[in-house]
């Protein structure tokens, strides 16, 4: 998809860390945005997207360094509201014609804005205030000190003393701190009042973005065939059935199931797809052949390169047998978009090799269909509310590609993989009944590569370990462990060992990322 008809935000990334919450707030307010990296935005590209804003993120260079990133002239005769955060302030007064000077007091961390007498009044700042001051986030060590043309100080803080700035003729903004994290308590109000003096209206929905990648998914395939790579997770589940519905039976799914699935996962799947939506599957049981390549490997690279060729091998077999498919369909999400190309133009690092068909098109010669790569992860799930999913698939927690394969750490056999089914399958319905479920980002069981010593009775155990591993998260990027009780730990565990034979202790894991992560391998 490429074609979007709503009122567009451009966001111009100059390489903060941070960018990206740039476009989840505006999305929360329903606000068409993208993310583009500064280099890539030049008068044509600018003309093209016709953006109704822009806003300038901030970066870690200086602005007043040589080779500095700057921002294309053509931005600031566009006549559209401009806002500047933090580099992007100091890049958008530098460049019309202020000062900014290195050397000067660094701030980072907590601070409170205070408005001037020239900003009051001002409608970026309807709704703040309220109580003389506003608390921010502030991460900076240059500072301007001679503001623009046309610019007034319309707000300051003790160590920045040009806050904020603004020209209300032109509707030129720019910030000193970061209103997109939630350090900064009221940062989302600020950034709806600044698209709101652009005059957005905040009409980008899942039900109009439904009918919008509907009529494109018809016009990209025609009469084609298209085949889809189903998983049973919340990105290709609402892939398939949004392309279902665009074109039906041309669509074919493949679920290939590795024998590393959850409890009754495979066979949910399957039934959701064949009896509620009627969806051509093709069900590929290769249990026996993943778990038979992976006998004796024990290194968590070599694993997921292992599911990732089989994984490959298997979908090329049966999706040829489905015979004259043109498009491959992939449930690829905006935050992949995005860090597939930093803001200096290369690529992202890789963490970790990932299970996905995405070597898949160069081989089989197919067209891609992705219909969900202008959406967050948040956006898919009310994507998948609108189309119906039931909140089984729509609300549950991601799940691996490599699947328990990574839980598993050390070698990987049967009868393991089964112990630890039942007793993920155990502790994920204590945190059902306990209503936690929505509360957490991601759970799951890890078995451990030890036996422990038990007492069970009068007789002695010699048993496998687990850990039990829950985590918070806005998007995956970094994770807080979710803060039991003692009482819920003690009658899960209890529950585990006296459910699944094969434990005989459970531990609970509270590393956060970093410096962790949070799957295992």
């Amino acid at each position: 998809m490429t074609d979007i008809s709503h009122d567009r935000l451009l966001i111009i990334d100059f390489g903060s860390q941070v960018t990206q919450l740039i476009a989840r707030r505006l999305r929360e307010a329903r606000i068409y945005c993208e993310i583009h990296p500064f280099q890539n935005v030049d008068d044509d590209f600018i003309d093209a997207f016709d953006p109704k804003a822009i806003i300038l993120s901030g970066g870690p260079a200086s602005p007043v360094a040589d080779g500095a990133p700057r921002a294309a002239e053509s931005v600031f005769t566009r006549n559209v509201p401009i806002l500047g955060i933090c580099y992007g302030q100091m890049l958008l007064n530098l460049q019309l014609g202020g000062k900014v000077e290195s050397g000067h007091h660094r701030e980072f961390g907590r601070a409170f804005v205070e408005p001037t007498g020239t900003g009051e009044g001002d409608p970026l700042f309807l709704g703040l205030f309220a109580t003389g001051r506003e608390e921010v986030w502030m991460s900076h060590g240059d500072r301007i000190t001679e503001v623009a043309p046309g610019f007034e100080i319309i707000g300051t803080s003790p160590n920045a003393p040009c806050a904020l700035i603004g020209d209300r003729t032109r509707r030129f903004y720019g910030a000193m701190f970061h209103p997109e994290v939630h350090h900064t308590v009221n940062g989302a109000r600020l950034l709806k009042n600044f698209t709101d003096l652009a005059g957005f209206t905040g009409d980008w929905t899942m039900g109009a973005y439904k009918e919008e990648a509907i009529r494109l998914i018809r016009e990209q395939v025609g009469d084609g065939k298209v085949i889809c790579g189903l998983s049973g997770g919340v990105d290709s589940s609402v892939a398939a059935v949004l392309i279902h519905e665009a074109i039906g039976d041309q669509l074919t799914c493949v679920f290939v199931d590795t024998g590393l699935m959850r409890m009754g996962e495979a066979e949910e799947v399957v039934g959701m797809f064949r009896d509620n939506y009627n969806i051509p599957l093709i069900h590929a049981d290769e249990s026996d052949l993943f778990l038979d390549a992976l006998e004796g490997v024990s290194d968590p690279e070599v694993k997921r390169k292992t599911i990732g060729k089989l994984f490959i091998d298997v979908f090329e077999k049966h999706a040829t047998s489905a015979g004259g498919a043109k498009f491959l369909a992939q449930g690829t999400l905006y935050p992949d978009v995005i860090e597939s190309v930093s803001f200096s133009g290369g690529p992202s690092v890789t963490i970790k090799s990932h299970h996905n068909v995405g070597g898949l098109p160069e081989r089989m010669d197919m067209a891609l269909v992705e219909p969900l790569r202008e959406l967050f992860k948040d956006e898919v799930r009310a994507l998948g509310r609108e189309l119906g999913l039931p909140e089984s698939f729509v609300g549950r927690h991601p799940f691996p590609g490599p699947g328990l394969a990574i839980r598993c750490p050390g070698e990987i056999t049967a009868e393991k993989l089964e112990i630890l089914r039942k007793a993920d399958a155990v502790y994920l319905d204590q945190i059902r009944k306990h209503g936690l479920y929505d509360e957490i980002w991601q759970a799951f069981v890890a078995i451990l590569p030890v036996r422990t010593v038990g007492v069970m009775g009068d007789g002695r155990t010699y048993d496998f370990a687990c850990a039990l591993r829950a985590v918070t998260s806005v998007d995956g990027m970094t994770a807080d462990y979710y803060p039991f009780s003692h009482e819920f730990l003690g009658e899960t565990a209890t529950r585990i060992i006296n459910e699944v034979n094969g434990i005989n202790r459970v531990t609970y894991d509270i590393t956060s990322k970093p410096p962790g992560t949070i799957e295992w391998e």
